[in-house]
């Protein structure tokens, strides 16, 4: 059903507009109602604004979220970039500390490294600092903040520096974060292995809360500048070594080989981040640059004590004649990289095959950061048709075609639960989380949206032929079953012909969908997929479009055909053999022929309806049918 704005809601729209495409702070979108008030407009105009108002708020907040994000996922490949064509370590690090403060938008960052030569640590890159003092500060081992994240090896936060009695104060550090006027902060460890070399911060000249997100995007950075830090240690290691090797032409040869392959595989790799290569690409790449055989293999099979080892360690290890390289990120394990018929690795084509692990991870991050945008833009779209929140058919289609969704096509709309009911509480969770993940897969490649609600998910999917409900259900479950490991039970509604136009349509189908999930549920059908057609007679009990012409024509359609085409009497003989207790003999008196008439004519029926024809259920469902036919055909007399 289409809702129109009235004029006033109309005309309220454009002095929004203008501040959306100007993108102004969010306080100015209350100027327009408070110069209406001022101005004693109507309460419809008010509220027309007010209305308007709040839809621009959305937009501008979704607006600044994809920026953010788009703005996260671009600092990280280009930190990549640059870390895999490292050429000058400071600008490198430069570079990484002017990201993590220009994307969690704090006053200042900078980056600490340990002087082991010196027993302290000292301020190496700082972005916004404004004190000479602090830019020069050295600290002892163990002191302040950065003491605590290097003494623990794990990420630290305060929201109040001065307040914080969790780390050891100093009057030099005290005195140089006074100087610079820093309330809150945030560091994070730069680790190798599990030796801490630096600290990266991010902080803030008044208290704030920093986000698990954000802490989670500076650990990618401070990832990304230990790695920095350790090509170019490599680098320097390598020219030394070719330094003291030069009179042996042939390790020279050798060595000069193996950095070309390292330079080759970088560079490979460069071009796989920008161009959005996928993890299949990163091992073909290094397969071919180290002339081995190199595969990615999930947490769940790949060598598992091996695995650990290189987490732990940060290095690839050896496994028999393999090598296995983690793929780490902020402390989860996303898999390896393992590199097949290599027992004798050298050390340059090792760190090359980290390196490639850790391009590996960054583009598992990235693609597990669009997935789950992607995923909750489609579910936010799909939660406003069924709530009913957002009823302008233009806006509808332009959010919908974002995600590559046509809602002026006929969709059904399918209701999915895991059907185990006494599963333990983490074995659900992540029964639950897998069933998610499908969903939105299955969303995504066929160009509809699927959203959690109910303890279950809801999908909105596309649908070309009529009457295909059914197996839409039926594949469905099918495929969210084997992905979520447990039994899921999906329900399917009649078709909704053009959700934009009509979102209560899709809020009926809904209810629809999760009547036919509970039928399903009673039925002892767990697990299995269905559409209201699938339940005959219950289904005109289940459908809020009590299709009963469907239900006749699914129910005795082949024998009111054939008495159509052929001019035959089925549908009076299966009448009265119905109504003679299904007794042949008092048939024919009833219809006044002979018992072989009947005899013939109840076996072609039989061949029109199935052998299974006078089974209880089906001749109720047939008895049913007849009864409303005969309705029917008495009404249109």
């Amino acid at each position: 059903m289409s809702i129109d704005h009235p004029p006033t809601a109309v005309s309220a729209e454009a002095p929004f507009l203008e501040l959306l495409a100007r993108d102004a702070d969010a306080e100015a979108y209350e100027q327009p109602v408070r110069r209406a008030r001022a101005e004693g407009a109507s309460a419809d105009r008010i509220a027309a604004l007010d209305h308007a108002k709040l839809l621009a708020l959305r937009v501008r907040a979704e607006l600044e979220g994809r920026r953010r994000r788009e703005a996260e996922l671009s600092a990280l490949f280009e930190t990549a970039h640059d870390l895999a064509g490292l050429r000058d370590l400071d600008e490198v690090l430069q570079a990484i500390v002017h990201r993590a403060r220009s994307l969690l938008g704090t006053d200042i960052a900078y980056l600490s490294l340990n002087d082991p030569a010196e027993g302290d640590t000292y301020m190496r890159v700082t972005e916004g600092s404004v004190s000479a003092r602090f830019q020069q500060v050295r600290l002892g081992m163990g002191e302040g903040l950065g003491g605590l994240v290097a003494q623990t090896a794990r990420p630290y936060v305060t929201d109040d520096y001065f307040r914080d009695e969790r780390f050891r104060h100093t009057r030099s550090i005290d005195t140089a974060v006074e100087d610079e006027g820093l309330v809150a902060i945030l560091g994070v460890p730069l680790l190798l292995g599990t030796e801490v070399i630096g600290v990266l911060f991010a902080a803030d000249r008044r208290a704030r809360v920093f986000e698990r997100e954000q802490i989670a995007l500076v650990r990618s950075f401070a990832a990304l500048a230990a790695a920095a830090i350790d090509s170019a240690n490599l680098l320097a290691e390598t020219r030394t070594a070719l330094a003291d090797l030069e009179h042996a032409s042939e390790i020279i040869q050798d060595r000069s080989g193996v950095i070309e392959r390292a330079s080759d595989v970088h560079d490979r790799l460069a071009q796989l981040v920008l161009r959005g290569g996928g993890v299949q690409d990163v091992a073909d790449a290094v397969s071919e640059v180290l002339d081995g055989t190199v595969e990615f293999r999930d947490s769940a099979t790949a060598p598992a004590q091996a695995l650990e080892r290189s987490r732990a360690d940060g290095h690839a290890v050896p496994h028999g004649d393999d090598w296995i390289a983690a793929v780490a990120a902020g402390g989860e394990l996303l898999g390896a990289l393992v590199m097949r018929g290599h027992p004798a690795l050298d050390p340059v084509d090792q760190r090359t095959l980290e390196r490639a692990a850790m391009v590996t991870s960054l583009l598992l991050l990235a693609r597990r950061s669009a997935g789950e945008a992607e995923r909750r833009v489609r579910g936010e779209l799909l939660d406003d048709l069924l709530d009913g929140r957002d009823h302008d058919p233009r806006l509808l289609r332009e959010r919908a075609a974002r995600l590559q969704a046509d809602l002026d096509s006929p969709h059904v709309v399918l209701a999915a639960h895991l059907g185990s009911g006494g599963t333990a509480g983490d074995r659900e969770g992540a029964a639950r989380g897998r069933l998610w993940a499908a969903a939105s897969h299955l969303a995504a490649t066929r160009h509809g949206l699927a959203a959690e609600r109910d303890g279950g998910t809801v999908l909105l999917l596309p649908v070309e032929q009529p009457r295909a409900e059914a197996e839409l259900a039926q594949e469905a479950a099918k495929c969210l079953s084997g992905a979520a490991q447990e039994p899921v039970t999906v329900g399917a509604s009649g078709p909704v012909s053009a959700p934009a136009a009509d979102p209560e349509a899709v809020s009926v189908g809904c209810a629809e969908a999760h009547r036919c999930v509970e039928a399903l549920r009673l039925l002892g059908r767990t697990g299995q997929g269905a559409a209201t057609e699938d339940f005959g007679f219950l289904g005109l009990l289940l459908s809020d479009g009590r299709d009963v012409a469907g239900f006749v024509s699914r129910t005795i359609g082949e024998v009111v055909s054939y008495d159509a085409r052929r001019g035959t009497d089925l549908v009076n003989t299966l009448d009265a053999y119905f109504s003679a207790g299904m007794s042949p003999a008092r048939t024919k008196d009833e219809l006044h022929v002979h018992v072989n008439t009947v005899a013939q004519r109840l076996e072609r029926i039989g061949r029109l309806l199935g052998e299974d024809w006078q089974s209880p259920s089906r001749a109720l469902e047939i008895q049913l049918a007849l009864r409303l036919h005969r309705l029917g055909a008495a009404v249109e007399r």
